[in-house]
């Protein structure tokens, strides 16, 4: 009997501590459990904060050269990632300014802007304007990379004319390239406003300190053709795209004119008893190069070494262009003459040339204007004569009918 009772005992003990041994089980795995739930509640703020790191690391890194700071901390992509952060740092550096506005009514403008794209002005006649008819070339216009140097200094002087006219054309492909910060440019030109951190003078180092970024951003884009213009040229899109078209952006091709008679001569500061001599284009003019040149001259010019070669030579920075094209790797300015500066009379340009040109420009010295003879609009309200122009080359835009 008591052998029967002993058993008895020994067996409940046992599921007594199977039970309790079952209970801690079910305990810890709740316990365990909790922390998942808030975890797997939390994800996707950490896959956000993962994403960022990510990029991050992929950003480009500073360069180690003096007015060179933030080559591409414009739009980078995270601040893409990150587009409505990046408007309320805009908002706040807006506000300190001296303007007065209305805060929340300009981040509302920005959030409209970043869901949605503007385009400015309003345009009558439609997109296959840019089409060239009968052309074998797969160019076609997304494939342009337009970069426009500007300062803003002329940023209401000088963009505010040709956002209304020749970039209408191709507001998805021109870029400005400026050296700070500007809210109402950055919602005017769709966000490609980019502050290039270079300095603001209008000397070797400011202008190849910009020339550097331009560069280095159109190899980012992959696109198949680089051209570059400046903020006081007018730019006939559907003749530039006539150009590009005819040729092969995988074949090494530099379009440009000279604002000199004879190829330029400077002694080689590696030699002192050699002259080299080299043709450039005029980037006052603007220029072009082929996605194919532009891989040759990376190992020269990219990454910031643009501004190297710039302070090797101790010249401008189109100077710096045809340097590296012609000198060092032996590649010819194809010359094309439609290109225009204001380094040339304006007023010897023909009227009915006009649609045969890619690009004009103006200039004025004291009461002295070089500007285009064109009928249009009165002096005062189109001083630089590129309203009365785009109105001749393209009639149908809503201001050329008022």
């Amino acid at each position: 009997m008591r052998f029967k009772l002993r058993k008895m005992l020994n067996g409940a003990a046992i599921v007594i501590v199977i039970l309790c041994y079952t209970v801690i089980i079910l305990l810890w795995q709740e316990r365990q459990r909790k922390p998942s739930e808030t975890l797997k509640n939390i994800s996707p703020s950490l896959s956000l904060l993962v994403l960022a790191e990510s990029v991050k690391r992929d950003l480009p890194k500073t360069q180690g050269v003096s007015g060179f700071r933030q080559i591409h901390s414009s739009q980078s992509s995270f601040e893409k990632y990150y587009s409505f952060k990046r408007s309320d740092r805009m908002l706040h550096e807006t506000q300190q300014s001296n303007e007065i506005i209305n805060g929340d009514q300009r981040f509302q403008q920005t959030k409209n802007f970043l869901l949605k794209k503007q385009t400015y002005p309003t345009i009558l006649v439609e997109k296959p304007l840019l089409r060239v008819r009968n052309s074998t070339s797969k160019t076609k216009p997304k494939d342009v990379y337009i970069s426009v140097k500007t300062t803003k200094t002329f940023h209401r002087s000088r963009l505010d004319v040709i956002l209304k006219t020749w970039v209408v054309l191709a507001n998805e492909q021109v870029y400005f390239f400026t050296d700070a910060d500007d809210f109402d440019y950055q919602i005017k030109t769709n966000g490609h406003l980019i502050n290039t951190n270079c300095s603001s003078s209008h000397n070797r180092k400011g202008l190849c300190c910009k020339m550097s970024v331009e560069f280095d951003r159109f190899l980012e884009s992959q696109k198949k053709w680089f051209c570059h213009f400046d903020d006081d040229n007018y730019v006939n899109v559907p003749r530039l795209m006539k150009l590009l078209v005819k040729y092969n952006s995988q074949e090494d091709w530099y379009f440009g004119k000279p604002s000199i008679r004879v190829p330029l001569k400077i002694p080689d500061r590696e030699n002192n008893q050699k002259m080299i001599s080299f043709w450039f284009a005029t980037g006052g003019a603007g220029f072009c190069i082929s996605k194919a040149l532009a891989l040759k001259m990376m190992p020269i010019a990219s990454n910031g070494r643009f501004m190297s070669v710039c302070e090797k030579i101790r010249l401008p920075d189109d100077v710096t262009i045809g340097y590296i094209i012609e000198h060092v790797l032996k590649k010819k300015l194809t010359v094309i003459e439609h290109f225009h500066s204001h380094l040339e009379p304006m007023n010897l340009i023909k009227s009915e040339s006009f649609e045969d040109q890619i690009s004009f420009s103006y200039s004025r010295s004291g009461n002295e204007t070089n500007v285009l003879t064109v009928e249009g609009f009165d002096k005062e309200l189109d001083p630089t004569r590129f309203l009365s122009l785009h109105c001749r080359l393209f009639p149908r835009f809503e201001f050329c009918l008022r």
